[in-house]
């Protein structure tokens, strides 16, 4: 049965592109043919249960330049709607081949066959920004800090201060769930109530991002409950949870944006040679139905590179009529790098720093206010040593982080 066919011509298949390097004394050619019959209709040996009508469903590799391998893949291999299936399929077994050195699925070109099944993002961008009132300038938002550090009270108080400086988000960090000093129940009730008092005061609206990550029928109750309580927006950590929980979560079409965390991410995604693409990561999210993922920044404390810029870029741009995703940029980020942010990702992000905003030497307000300034100092053109003359929260700021 062919797996390799560098005259094909791909039609209606979904297409992988691999970095492939073989292992030793396998040329690119053997090792990409065996890594396309693993992951379609192909096994180690010759078996005689295979049938004729089984060729059209094969995988067959197609180009091969260098070490970039790309492989098609007929839609009849794939079950409609199931996204483990797919990366079942063209990421499985393959990573563990002996005729592989390193291996890494660099991207995923899904056709509108495959993709029209699924719902896609609830909201998307002009959803959400529908939703805060905020039509042009990039989201600004926080991490409630330290890491796990606060009570129910002091969390949803840090929130209020962040909300009353500037911020259109606050969210929980990756890793806050249910835990005895800050229940998740008694943490919605609080938080929301103190967002309330924020939009009252500021005249602006505010959403909290309340992390629902757990066991799939217990997130489900959490989503409710956010819903209940007059919750816009839930967080899930997609990498932990897993694309069927998340797929879950989304066919049961709560009002609520889906923010999606990508806490994990790079034990897989980090190393260039090996394992799978943040891109590919935020095509099948975007599948999936999240409204907003994170992406990194280029800038601050998270490996990153134009990468994200690419990431970024296909998130708001059309794929097969489903809606458009945020690029939330988060990772040591502080006032001062928010005008060459915005300049390499535009503004349709949300930009969310929790350190630059909450090490702030005058505080979680100053620091919220410091944010803000920042990002409207972008928006209205004005360089931000120049906005900051008179705006002391931008200038100490500036001074604190050595622009």
């Amino acid at each position: 049965m062919p797996h390799i066919d560098l005259k094909y011509k791909p039609g209606e298949d979904l297409i992988c592109e691999f970095y492939l390097e073989p292992a030793k004394g396998l040329s690119i050619r053997k090792a990409s043919e065996q890594v396309a019959a693993e992951s379609s209709t192909g096994t180690w040996t010759k078996v005689f249960t295979e049938k004729p009508y089984m060729e059209k469903f094969a995988a067959r590799v197609f180009s091969i330049k260098g070490r970039q391998v790309k492989i098609a893949y007929p839609l009849a291999l794939f079950e409609p709607g199931n996204i483990p299936q797919i990366l079942s399929s063209v990421a499985g077994n393959i990573f563990g081949m002996k005729s592989v050195r390193n291996l890494r699925l660099v991207d995923i070109h899904i056709p509108k066959g495959l993709a029209k099944v699924f719902k896609g993002p609830k909201f998307g961008i002009q959803g959400v920004r529908n939703i805060l009132g905020v039509k042009e300038r990039p989201l600004v938002g926080t991490i409630v800090k330290p890491k796990l550090g606060l009570e129910t009270e002091d969390h949803a108080k840090v929130a209020y201060k962040a909300w009353v400086g500037g911020c259109d988000i606050v969210k929980d960090d990756e890793n806050l769930s249910n835990q005895g000093f800050n229940p998740f129940l008694k943490r919605i009730i609080k938080t929301l109530e103190m967002r309330k008092k924020a939009e009252e005061e500021t005249g602006e609206k505010k959403v909290y991002m309340p992390n629902v990550t757990a066991e799939t029928e217990e997130m489900l109750r959490r989503m409710k409950f956010v819903e209940d309580n007059g919750g816009k927006y839930a967080m899930v950590d997609l990498i932990t949870c897993g694309f069927s929980s998340l797929q879950t979560l989304r066919e049961r079409d709560f009002n609520l944006v889906l923010h999606a965390h990508r806490a994990m991410h790079a034990a897989f995604t980090r190393n260039k040679k090996h394992g799978i693409s943040m891109m590919v990561v935020a095509k099948l999210a975007r599948l999936a139905g999240v409204d907003q993922i994170h992406v990194g920044t280029v800038i601050g404390k998270m490996e990153g590179g134009k990468e994200v810029i690419g990431i970024a870029e296909w998130l708001r741009n059309e794929f097969h009529d489903l809606k458009t995703v945020f690029p939330v940029c988060s990772g040591g980020l502080h006032p001062a790098h928010i005008p060459k942010l915005i300049e390499m990702l535009g503004k349709d992000i949300v930009i969310q720093a929790g350190g630059g905003i909450h090490g702030h030497r005058m505080g979680t307000e100053a620091g919220a206010k410091a944010m803000r300034q920042a990002v409207d100092s972008v928006v209205e053109n004005i360089a931000i040593k120049e906005y900051a003359k008179d705006r002391k929260e931008l200038g100490i700021a500036l001074k604190q982080w050595k622009c």
